[in-house]
């Protein structure tokens, strides 16, 4: 398939910029593979559709405050330092994108905060807008973590036309993130409140947790129009032995597994058996997948409204159809659905 494939207008007013008052209030459409029936819900009519015994796949990364404002050194320009991850804890060393980048030289040190309490140098090129950057802190790894949290803002996505405020701490995060490492929230676990998981569980609905650290590839656009030549960003992720244990078991007693965003899935979709079992890994997956695909664990979905020819749009069409979730998304525009990370959700069964 071709990336114009997947162009459609969508209104700019129909990108959320903020979440819903109650998490589990969205609106959620469901699409019916088989038949293409198509329904209007709210997230919390999810316990409509699974059973005893099925499975929610989660992805339980944290997001870190990962964009950051500093000050060249001389001359006082003012610098976004968005942080990608962490390369040597010992040394303190990041992989960073800065802007703008031009002004931004090997060698340059960087200020943060009013009191100037954190400094960072620039010592490697990465790419045209990549950086290696040290930081030069003496304290101990629990006060250097204090202080990045200090100084560093929610990375909302450059489409949320706005400051990130302290409701964002809490709502551009899942309610079970764990394990710290993501710069993008996994936005359609963002929907489950503490009490509709718990109300998931009383209906005997298993939850299993896999870890994939979303990166900015998520939202790089798709610069090729032939699709088979796309390369994705590697993502770190991780799949461990009471994860297996939880979706195998579904698996074998012919349950449902639902993969809970599109993270889960590229997570679950990069470690399987020839059996078409979950195995445990971990390591780093640059998988793109696009129709036509082979789904091998999960047998439903649950994802946001992505924006065109992304590669969040093009792995929904790869488990549920082109020609449906196009007529979907029409459908989602019309009706005023609201679009992307803070947006409403889609469930596709």
């Amino acid at each position: 398939m071709k990336l114009s494939q997947f162009k459609f207008d969508l209104p700019l007013n129909l990108i959320a910029q903020n979440p819903a008052k109650k998490r589990e209030d969205a609106r959620m459409m469901v699409i019916h593979r088989k038949t293409g029936q198509i329904e209007n819900k709210h997230f919390r009519d999810i316990l409509d559709y699974f059973d005893d015994k099925d499975v929610f796949a989660v992805n339980n990364t944290k997001v870190f405050p990962a964009r950051m404002y500093g000050r060249k050194e001389k001359t006082g320009a003012k610098i976004e330092v968005f942080l990608l991850r962490e390369l040597n804890k010992e040394h303190r060393l990041w992989d960073v994108i800065v802007d703008p980048a031009r002004k931004i030289r090997v060698g340059n040190k960087l200020y943060f905060g009013d009191s100037e309490d954190l400094v960072a140098e620039v010592i490697d090129n990465t790419t045209s807008r990549g950086r290696t950057i040290k930081f030069l802190f003496e304290g101990s790894e629990d006060e250097f973590r204090e202080i990045l949290e200090k100084h560093g803002e929610t990375p909302l996505p450059k489409y949320i036309k706005r400051k990130p405020d302290e409701e964002d701490r809490e709502r551009y995060q899942t309610v079970y993130a764990k394990h710290e490492g993501a710069v993008a929230a996994p936005t359609a676990g963002l929907h489950f409140s503490r009490e509709l998981i718990k109300r998931c569980e009383i209906k005997g609905i298993r939850f299993a947790e896999v870890t994939l650290h979303t990166g900015l590839g998520t939202f790089r656009p798709i610069e090729v129009e032939d699709l088979s030549k796309h390369k994705m960003d590697a993502e770190y992720y991780r799949i461990d032995e009471t994860c297996c244990k939880i979706v195998n078991k579904a698996k074998e007693t012919n349950h449902r597994i639902c993969s809970i965003g599109t993270t889960s899935m590229r997570a679950l979709e990069s470690s399987f058996t020839a059996q078409r079992l979950l195995k445990p890994s971990e390591g780093w997956t640059n998988m793109f997948i696009h129709p036509p695909y082979d789904f091998s664990i999960a047998d439903s979905l649950v994802t946001n409204f992505h924006l065109p020819k992304t590669s969040l749009l093009i792995m929904t069409c790869a488990f549920a159809g082109y020609d449906l979730i196009m007529e979907a998304y029409k459908k989602a525009i019309k009706d005023k659905y609201r679009f992307f990370s803070y947006g409403d959700a889609m469930l596709i069964v």
